[in-house]
């Protein structure tokens, strides 16, 4: 199986607060890897530095065979991102959005008007493409910006949190997508705090205070906490 992300001893410093520690960790191409753990435990950082937006302090690492400290801009043309703050402009409508993000990922514009079409498809925004977002609800405005975060066709996509504060159908709905999305291919690296979630994915891998304390399949980690070895 090809590895869409390898890290070894990937560390993150701020002063004298280590955010990440020395983590170690590989996405397998396809896959969907959640990354699970406290409020401040290190996984937006982990993030933000496999997205070539934050540089490490030390260690070192991969995404998609690029070095994350010498090729991060290589790395940001072929990765989706999207973060629990939706990155959308309410006084734009949803076609204008799509078609912002389309240019700012570089779509061809022959392409355009297509991809925006299987966004809105994607989103079920079908009938909505004229509406101003600023009147969309949560979970509309929710999956609007994943499709704004997948209008480029990424090979991998990084999700921060994307379901917190939208309602348990809603959440649902989203997963089912990124289902989908898993099943063409894309290999997805999302963080959560809820269980049904992590249940969908693939693999798991928990993080505390900045280290890696467990990862395995879903499944496997059930196992371990019935028989009280974590």
């Amino acid at each position: 199986m090809d590895i869409a992300v390898a890290t070894n001893e990937l560390t993150r410093v701020f002063g004298s607060f280590i955010a990440v520690n020395k983590l170690s960790i590989n996405i397998e191409a396809g896959e969907i890897y959640g990354f699970l753990g406290p409020n401040g435990s290190g996984k937006s950082t982990t993030i933000r530095m496999l997205c070539g937006i934050l540089e490490p302090s030390s260690g070192s690492g991969k995404v998609l065979g690029y070095d994350l400290a010498k090729e991060s801009e290589k790395i940001k043309t072929r990765i989706g991102y999207m973060s629990q703050k939706f990155s959308l402009y309410d006084d734009l409508t949803v076609y204008e959005n799509l078609n912002f993000y389309s240019g700012l990922y570089d779509v061809p514009v022959r392409e355009r008007k297509s991809r925006i079409a299987e966004m809105v498809e994607m989103a079920k925004l079908t009938g909505r493409e004229k509406e101003l977002v600023a009147n969309l609800s949560v979970g509309w405005k929710q999956r609007l910006a994943l499709g704004c975060a997948i209008i480029s066709r990424p090979s991998i996509l990084f999700l921060d949190e994307p379901t917190s504060g939208i309602s348990p159908t809603s959440r649902k709905m989203f997963f089912n997508i990124i289902q989908e999305l898993a099943n063409g291919g894309t290999t997805i690296m999302v963080t959560t705090h809820f269980m049904d979630e992590a249940e969908r994915c693939n693999t798991i891998a928990f993080i505390s205070e900045g280290s890696l304390i467990a990862k395995d399949t879903p499944d496997n980690l059930k196992g371990k906490v019935i028989k009280g070895s974590m």
